[in-house]
């Protein structure tokens, strides 16, 4: 099973998050552990990784829309959620 972490810059922007907006983002971090591959693919410069990004529409979040940018690591069998990016 992939281990899916939160950079300190994602973890802090959770924290501003309303209570149903974390709650969003804590199943996306959930399921990235069961299938770290699921976002769409964006350009990764680092050939040991690849980065994804999941959008949330409001509808999912409750709020607003987020964004989940986060790099998988196949040698490290691990996932870091890099950014959220919460819309208005």
């Amino acid at each position: 099973m992939t281990r899916a972490f939160l950079s300190d810059a994602a973890e802090k922007i959770r924290s501003e998050l309303s209570r149903t907006e974390q709650a969003a983002v804590e199943t996306v971090r959930r399921a990235l552990e069961d299938d770290p591959q699921q976002g769409r693919s964006l350009p990764d410069a680092d050939p040991y990784s690849e980065s994804y990004i999941v959008e949330l529409l409001p509808e999912q979040t409750g709020g607003r829309g987020i964004s989940v940018v986060y790099r998988h690591s196949q040698d490290l069998d691990a996932v870091l959620v890099l950014w959220l990016i919460a819309g208005p």
